[in-house]
Protein backbone atom coordinates (compact mmCIF):
# COMPACT_ATOMS: atom_id res chain seq x y z
CA UNK A 1 0.00 0.00 0.00
CA UNK A 2 2.71 2.60 1.20
CA UNK A 3 4.46 1.96 -2.25
CA UNK A 4 1.31 2.37 -4.30
CA UNK A 5 0.74 5.85 -2.46
CA UNK A 6 4.96 6.50 -3.16
CA UNK A 7 4.13 5.67 -6.75
CA UNK A 8 1.00 7.57 -7.39
CA UNK A 9 2.19 10.73 -5.64
CA UNK A 10 5.50 10.57 -8.23
CA UNK A 11 3.74 10.08 -11.21
CA UNK A 12 1.22 13.26 -9.85
CA UNK A 13 4.56 14.98 -9.99
CA UNK A 14 6.00 14.12 -12.93
CA UNK A 15 2.31 14.55 -14.47
CA UNK A 16 2.06 18.54 -13.55
CA UNK A 17 2.18 21.25 -16.04
CA UNK A 18 6.13 22.57 -15.32
CA UNK A 19 6.24 26.41 -14.28
CA UNK A 20 5.68 27.90 -17.60
CA UNK A 21 9.28 30.19 -18.41
CA UNK A 22 9.55 33.51 -16.89
CA UNK A 23 8.53 36.81 -19.12
CA UNK A 24 10.53 38.68 -18.13
CA UNK A 25 13.37 37.32 -19.06
CA UNK A 26 14.75 39.10 -22.05
CA UNK A 27 15.89 36.11 -23.91
CA UNK A 28 12.39 34.18 -23.46
CA UNK A 29 11.20 32.12 -26.79
CA UNK A 30 7.77 30.59 -26.89
CA UNK A 31 7.66 26.90 -26.75
CA UNK A 32 5.59 25.34 -30.13
CA UNK A 33 1.96 25.97 -29.92
CA UNK A 34 2.41 28.50 -26.93
CA UNK A 35 0.93 31.88 -27.13
CA UNK A 36 1.86 34.67 -24.79
CA UNK A 37 1.10 38.38 -23.87
CA UNK A 38 2.38 41.16 -22.07
CA UNK A 39 0.37 44.36 -21.43
CA UNK A 40 1.49 47.10 -19.41
CA UNK A 41 0.05 50.18 -18.28
CA UNK A 42 2.32 53.17 -17.32
CA UNK A 43 2.33 56.33 -16.28
CA UNK A 44 5.16 59.14 -17.88
CA UNK A 45 6.00 62.98 -16.63
CA UNK A 46 8.16 64.86 -19.32
CA UNK A 47 9.43 68.19 -19.08
CA UNK A 48 10.45 70.17 -22.43
CA UNK A 49 13.95 71.18 -23.11
CA UNK A 50 15.19 74.44 -24.83
CA UNK A 51 15.64 73.04 -28.06
CA UNK A 52 14.92 75.85 -30.82
CA UNK A 53 11.73 74.45 -31.75
CA UNK A 54 9.54 74.26 -28.23
CA UNK A 55 11.52 77.83 -27.35
CA UNK A 56 9.90 79.64 -30.94
CA UNK A 57 6.22 77.56 -29.17
CA UNK A 58 6.55 78.64 -25.93
CA UNK A 59 7.05 75.40 -24.34
CA UNK A 60 10.58 75.65 -23.09
CA UNK A 61 10.80 73.99 -19.64
CA UNK A 62 6.78 73.42 -20.05
CA UNK A 63 5.77 69.77 -17.78
CA UNK A 64 3.76 67.40 -19.68
CA UNK A 65 1.80 65.03 -17.00
CA UNK A 66 0.10 63.00 -16.92
CA UNK A 67 0.69 60.93 -20.19
CA UNK A 68 -0.55 57.70 -20.52
CA UNK A 69 1.02 54.82 -22.11
CA UNK A 70 -0.13 51.32 -22.97
CA UNK A 71 2.37 48.60 -24.26
CA UNK A 72 1.20 45.53 -25.75
CA UNK A 73 3.57 42.54 -26.92
CA UNK A 74 2.01 38.94 -27.97
CA UNK A 75 3.18 35.74 -29.83
CA UNK A 76 3.04 32.39 -30.76
CA UNK A 77 5.51 29.57 -31.25
CA UNK A 78 5.19 27.84 -34.13
CA UNK A 79 8.30 25.65 -33.33
CA UNK A 80 10.33 25.67 -30.49
CA UNK A 81 12.75 28.00 -32.00
CA UNK A 82 10.49 30.33 -34.52
CA UNK A 83 7.51 32.30 -33.30
CA UNK A 84 5.57 35.19 -34.70
CA UNK A 85 5.60 38.28 -32.56
CA UNK A 86 3.96 41.84 -32.55
CA UNK A 87 4.10 44.94 -30.52
CA UNK A 88 2.54 47.78 -30.24
CA UNK A 89 2.20 51.23 -28.09
CA UNK A 90 -0.52 53.93 -27.60
CA UNK A 91 0.61 57.34 -25.83
CA UNK A 92 -2.19 59.89 -25.13
CA UNK A 93 -0.23 63.51 -23.88
CA UNK A 94 -3.15 65.89 -23.13
CA UNK A 95 -1.13 68.87 -22.15
CA UNK A 96 0.12 69.30 -25.85
CA UNK A 97 -3.10 67.97 -27.23
CA UNK A 98 -1.15 64.90 -29.01
CA UNK A 99 -2.53 61.09 -29.02
CA UNK A 100 -2.21 57.81 -31.36
CA UNK A 101 0.22 54.50 -31.78
CA UNK A 102 3.70 55.67 -31.31
CA UNK A 103 5.14 52.27 -32.42
CA UNK A 104 4.28 49.10 -34.16
CA UNK A 105 6.04 46.46 -35.31
CA UNK A 106 4.91 42.44 -36.59
CA UNK A 107 7.19 39.71 -37.68
CA UNK A 108 9.01 36.60 -37.16
CA UNK A 109 11.51 35.85 -34.73
CA UNK A 110 14.12 32.62 -35.08
CA UNK A 111 16.88 30.79 -32.67
CA UNK A 112 19.53 29.18 -35.00
CA UNK A 113 21.64 28.32 -32.28
CA UNK A 114 21.06 27.34 -28.42
CA UNK A 115 23.99 25.39 -27.08
CA UNK A 116 24.34 23.03 -24.22
CA UNK A 117 25.49 25.83 -22.29
CA UNK A 118 22.63 28.39 -22.85
CA UNK A 119 24.26 30.26 -25.01
CA UNK A 120 21.47 31.28 -27.66
CA UNK A 121 21.42 33.62 -30.35
CA UNK A 122 18.06 35.13 -31.94
CA UNK A 123 17.76 36.77 -36.15
CA UNK A 124 14.18 38.70 -36.27
CA UNK A 125 12.70 40.67 -39.01
CA UNK A 126 9.73 43.15 -38.62
CA UNK A 127 7.64 44.89 -40.51
CA UNK A 128 7.14 48.93 -39.48
CA UNK A 129 3.93 49.74 -39.03
CA UNK A 130 4.00 53.41 -38.98
CA UNK A 131 1.73 53.37 -41.96
CA UNK A 132 -1.06 52.38 -40.43
CA UNK A 133 -1.82 55.61 -39.71
CA UNK A 134 -1.20 58.87 -41.54
CA UNK A 135 1.19 61.81 -39.92
CA UNK A 136 -1.21 64.25 -39.10
CA UNK A 137 -0.19 67.68 -37.77
CA UNK A 138 -0.26 71.66 -38.58
CA UNK A 139 1.97 73.86 -39.63
CA UNK A 140 2.11 77.83 -38.33
CA UNK A 141 4.66 80.55 -37.68
CA UNK A 142 5.51 78.67 -34.67
CA UNK A 143 6.58 75.70 -36.79
CA UNK A 144 5.17 72.06 -36.72
CA UNK A 145 2.49 70.97 -33.94
CA UNK A 146 1.98 67.45 -34.01
CA UNK A 147 -1.54 65.70 -33.82
CA UNK A 148 -0.04 62.15 -33.32
CA UNK A 149 2.68 60.04 -33.31
CA UNK A 150 3.08 58.45 -36.39
CA UNK A 151 5.39 58.88 -38.85
CA UNK A 152 3.53 57.74 -41.99
CA UNK A 153 5.99 56.06 -43.21
CA UNK A 154 6.23 51.90 -43.67
CA UNK A 155 9.51 50.15 -42.91
CA UNK A 156 11.48 47.22 -41.74
CA UNK A 157 13.18 46.03 -38.65
CA UNK A 158 16.00 43.25 -38.52
CA UNK A 159 18.19 42.76 -35.65
CA UNK A 160 19.96 40.07 -33.70
CA UNK A 161 19.64 39.08 -30.13
CA UNK A 162 22.06 36.96 -28.00
CA UNK A 163 22.70 35.96 -24.71
CA UNK A 164 23.57 33.70 -21.84
CA UNK A 165 22.03 31.37 -18.61
CA UNK A 166 24.33 30.88 -15.41
CA UNK A 167 21.54 29.40 -13.43
CA UNK A 168 19.95 32.31 -12.24
CA UNK A 169 21.61 35.04 -13.91
CA UNK A 170 20.65 35.64 -17.68
CA UNK A 171 22.73 38.72 -19.54
CA UNK A 172 21.60 39.32 -23.10
CA UNK A 173 22.12 42.14 -25.74
CA UNK A 174 20.66 42.96 -28.60
CA UNK A 175 21.02 45.87 -31.37
CA UNK A 176 18.71 46.01 -34.74
CA UNK A 177 18.38 48.58 -37.81
CA UNK A 178 15.30 50.34 -38.77
CA UNK A 179 14.62 51.47 -42.57
CA UNK A 180 11.32 53.55 -43.15
CA UNK A 181 10.20 54.07 -46.73
CA UNK A 182 9.14 57.60 -48.19
CA UNK A 183 5.59 58.40 -48.33
CA UNK A 184 3.21 61.39 -48.59
CA UNK A 185 1.16 58.97 -45.92
CA UNK A 186 0.35 62.50 -44.39
CA UNK A 187 -2.05 65.68 -43.58
CA UNK A 188 -0.54 68.82 -42.27
CA UNK A 189 -3.30 71.61 -41.92
CA UNK A 190 -1.65 74.82 -42.95
CA UNK A 191 -4.90 77.06 -42.74
CA UNK A 192 -2.33 79.01 -39.90
CA UNK A 193 -0.19 79.78 -41.78
CA UNK A 194 0.62 83.12 -43.40
CA UNK A 195 2.87 84.65 -46.46
CA UNK A 196 4.10 88.25 -45.77
CA UNK A 197 0.98 88.60 -43.60
CA UNK A 198 -1.23 86.81 -46.39
CA UNK A 199 -3.12 83.78 -45.27
CA UNK A 200 -1.49 80.78 -47.45
CA UNK A 201 -5.45 79.57 -48.45
CA UNK A 202 -6.03 83.16 -50.18
CA UNK A 203 -3.39 82.54 -52.59
CA UNK A 204 -4.67 78.85 -53.61
CA UNK A 205 -3.31 76.49 -50.91
CA UNK A 206 -5.29 74.45 -49.69
CA UNK A 207 -6.23 73.68 -45.89
CA UNK A 208 -4.71 70.83 -46.08
CA UNK A 209 -1.52 69.30 -48.00
CA UNK A 210 0.83 66.25 -47.83
CA UNK A 211 4.33 66.43 -48.74
CA UNK A 212 6.63 63.79 -49.96
CA UNK A 213 8.73 62.86 -46.76
CA UNK A 214 12.03 61.10 -47.19
CA UNK A 215 13.31 57.93 -46.12
CA UNK A 216 15.28 57.22 -43.08
CA UNK A 217 17.54 54.79 -41.11
CA UNK A 218 18.12 54.43 -37.97
CA UNK A 219 19.68 52.00 -35.08
CA UNK A 220 18.90 50.72 -31.84
CA UNK A 221 21.24 48.58 -29.04
CA UNK A 222 20.64 47.85 -25.52
CA UNK A 223 21.80 45.39 -22.81
CA UNK A 224 19.97 43.51 -20.07
CA UNK A 225 20.28 41.45 -17.42
CA UNK A 226 18.14 39.40 -15.39
CA UNK A 227 17.81 37.21 -12.09
CA UNK A 228 15.74 34.25 -11.04
CA UNK A 229 15.51 34.81 -7.21
CA UNK A 230 13.14 32.00 -6.62
CA UNK A 231 10.24 30.11 -8.35
CA UNK A 232 8.01 33.23 -7.99
CA UNK A 233 10.14 36.52 -7.88
CA UNK A 234 12.81 37.71 -10.28
CA UNK A 235 13.98 41.36 -11.25
CA UNK A 236 15.28 43.22 -14.35
CA UNK A 237 17.75 45.54 -15.51
CA UNK A 238 18.46 47.48 -18.61
CA UNK A 239 20.41 49.70 -21.02
CA UNK A 240 18.92 50.77 -24.57
CA UNK A 241 20.17 53.42 -27.06
CA UNK A 242 17.76 54.48 -29.66
CA UNK A 243 18.58 56.78 -32.90
CA UNK A 244 16.24 59.02 -34.55
CA UNK A 245 17.27 60.07 -37.58
CA UNK A 246 16.66 63.46 -39.29
CA UNK A 247 12.95 64.10 -41.18
CA UNK A 248 13.19 65.74 -44.71
CA UNK A 249 10.79 66.72 -46.93
CA UNK A 250 11.37 65.75 -51.12
CA UNK A 251 8.72 67.69 -51.95
CA UNK A 252 4.97 68.89 -52.16
CA UNK A 253 2.12 65.64 -52.86
CA UNK A 254 -0.38 68.03 -53.24
CA UNK A 255 -1.37 69.98 -56.32
CA UNK A 256 -1.84 73.38 -55.71
CA UNK A 257 -3.93 75.56 -57.73
CA UNK A 258 -2.48 79.31 -56.88
CA UNK A 259 -4.74 82.30 -57.55
CA UNK A 260 -3.18 83.96 -60.15
CA UNK A 261 -3.28 87.80 -59.04
CA UNK A 262 -0.89 86.03 -56.08
CA UNK A 263 1.00 83.30 -58.02
CA UNK A 264 4.19 85.42 -59.02
CA UNK A 265 4.38 85.98 -54.98
CA UNK A 266 3.29 82.51 -53.34
CA UNK A 267 5.19 80.53 -55.87
CA UNK A 268 8.35 80.85 -54.69
CA UNK A 269 7.91 81.41 -51.26
CA UNK A 270 6.18 78.02 -51.22
CA UNK A 271 9.17 76.58 -53.13
CA UNK A 272 11.63 78.46 -50.55
CA UNK A 273 9.66 77.05 -47.47
CA UNK A 274 9.41 73.38 -48.84
CA UNK A 275 12.96 73.82 -49.89
CA UNK A 276 14.10 74.61 -46.22
CA UNK A 277 12.31 71.52 -44.49
CA UNK A 278 14.66 69.12 -46.77
CA UNK A 279 16.62 68.63 -43.79
CA UNK A 280 14.50 69.21 -40.79
CA UNK A 281 17.04 68.92 -37.65
CA UNK A 282 14.52 67.08 -35.79
CA UNK A 283 16.49 64.01 -35.18
CA UNK A 284 17.14 62.94 -31.29
CA UNK A 285 18.99 60.13 -29.42
CA UNK A 286 17.72 58.50 -26.62
CA UNK A 287 19.49 56.49 -23.54
CA UNK A 288 17.02 54.67 -21.75
CA UNK A 289 17.81 52.79 -18.32
CA UNK A 290 14.97 50.64 -16.78
CA UNK A 291 14.73 48.44 -13.91
CA UNK A 292 11.62 45.90 -12.92
CA UNK A 293 10.67 43.43 -10.36
CA UNK A 294 8.23 40.52 -11.19
CA UNK A 295 5.90 38.10 -8.97
CA UNK A 296 4.61 34.93 -10.58
CA UNK A 297 1.27 34.41 -9.46
CA UNK A 298 0.44 31.00 -11.36
CA UNK A 299 2.15 28.92 -13.53
CA UNK A 300 0.55 31.15 -16.01
CA UNK A 301 0.07 35.00 -14.98
CA UNK A 302 2.70 37.20 -13.88
CA UNK A 303 3.01 40.50 -12.83
CA UNK A 304 5.59 42.71 -12.63
CA UNK A 305 6.30 47.04 -12.19
CA UNK A 306 8.63 48.65 -13.73
CA UNK A 307 10.42 51.64 -13.89
CA UNK A 308 12.03 53.51 -17.05
CA UNK A 309 14.25 57.07 -17.30
CA UNK A 310 15.17 58.85 -20.68
CA UNK A 311 18.06 60.62 -20.97
CA UNK A 312 18.18 62.31 -24.38
CA UNK A 313 20.09 64.79 -26.87
CA UNK A 314 17.62 66.58 -29.26
CA UNK A 315 18.28 68.53 -32.64
CA UNK A 316 17.41 72.02 -32.64
CA UNK A 317 14.12 71.18 -34.32
CA UNK A 318 13.05 68.04 -32.73
CA UNK A 319 10.12 68.88 -30.18
CA UNK A 320 11.27 65.69 -28.20
CA UNK A 321 14.02 66.66 -26.11
CA UNK A 322 13.72 66.93 -22.69
CA UNK A 323 15.09 67.94 -19.43
CA UNK A 324 13.14 65.07 -17.76
CA UNK A 325 11.49 61.71 -18.71
CA UNK A 326 10.20 59.44 -16.16
CA UNK A 327 7.75 56.37 -16.68
CA UNK A 328 6.35 53.59 -14.07
CA UNK A 329 3.83 51.28 -14.55
CA UNK A 330 2.68 47.79 -14.31
CA UNK A 331 2.82 44.82 -16.70
CA UNK A 332 0.37 41.74 -16.97
CA UNK A 333 1.87 38.78 -18.11
CA UNK A 334 0.26 35.71 -19.54
CA UNK A 335 1.22 33.05 -20.99
CA UNK A 336 -0.52 29.55 -21.85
Amino acid sequence: MKKSLKLAAAMSVLAAPAMAANLENPLYMPTAGEFYSKTAAGLMIKVADSSYAHVLKGHDGATEFPIWRIQEDLGIGITDRIAIRGAFQYTHDGDINRKGMNHGRFGLIWRPIQTSDNIVLDIYADAHLGGINKMRGSYTSTGFQYDNYSNGRWGVDAGVRFGKTWSKLTTSAFVEVLKTFGSSNNFIDVSGLSLNGMPVTKVGVPDEISVDLKSTTEINFGVNAFYQINDRWSWGAGFKYNHHADNGVKGLATDINYNPVYEALAKPAIDKLIAGLSDMNDGFDEYIVTLSVANQLTDYVQVALYGEYTFDTAHANSQNGTDVKAEVGVRLNLAF
